[in-house]
């Protein structure tokens, strides 16, 4: 007999990177735990380019599975064919990146094209890189955007998934700043990859090559996990 009901959908496995403490894979196992993403994910490992990350060790408290290669002295390339061969041992169908502080080499894209998720502290239209938060406390921004992307081979480039605002008004100091994105980022980032695995998000694999999305920000078509 056919399967019937959520026995019948398999989970899909994420490898979430962090090379830091790991707030947002923290969000990310809660809510593949018990929240948004229950019943549409699982954790397939947690992985760091820092073997001391504090983030390993919060995972595995979690109760994920863990692992790390050190990138310090390494070349991109050659480090990030390394990468790809111990991902692959965890057959994930998603990577997301969650504070992993290094720019992905084509080697690493081209491996998990299209499956490759990142969250940035701006809207990537206009403030690509490090040190979004204080670009927008320097700025005074009144608001500034939380975006989530597919990664392609430019730096912060790849089609957008979802963004959403954050209230700077009456903010004084950076750390306010950070706190409220944030507040944003742990949410925004869930409930993204929860529509992207219902179908509800949709890209063409044309606009992941050319790293652009319609007018309105948003992907038309959905990229199959395969």
């Amino acid at each position: 007999m056919p399967a019937t009901g959520n026995h019948s959908i398999r989970k899909a496995r994420l490898a979430i990177l962090l090379s830091g403490r790991g707030s947002n894979m923290v969000a990310l196992v809660q809510a593949v735990q018990h929240g948004v993403l229950q019943n549409l994910a699982e954790v397939a490992v947690v992985f760091s380019n820092k073997p001391e990350a504090p983030g390993l060790k919060t995972a595995a408290a979690l109760g994920c599975p863990t692992a790390s290669l050190g990138s310090q002295d390494r070349k991109r390339a050659e480090f990030d064919a390394e990468v790809v061969d111990v991902l692959r041992q965890y057959q994930p169908d998603y990577v997301v990146l969650a504070g992993y502080m290094r720019i992905l080499s084509p080697t690493f894209i081209r491996a998990f094209a299209g499956r490759i998720l990142n969250i940035h502290p701006a809207d990537t239209h206009q403030h690509q890189g490090l040190h979004a938060y204080e670009w927008a406390f320097e700025n005074q921004l009144p608001e500034t955007k939380i975006t989530v992307h597919l990664v392609d081979e430019g730096l912060d480039t790849g089609p957008i998934l979802a963004q959403h605002p954050v209230d700077l008004r009456g903010v004084d100091t950076l750390a306010e700043v950070e706190r409220r994105g944030l507040a944003v980022e742990h949410t925004l980032y869930a409930d993204t990859l929860a529509g992207l695995l219902r179908g509800q998000l949709r890209i063409s694999n044309e606009e992941l090559r050319i790293g652009s999305a319609d007018s309105d920000g948003f992907p038309q078509f959905l990229i199959p996990n395969s």
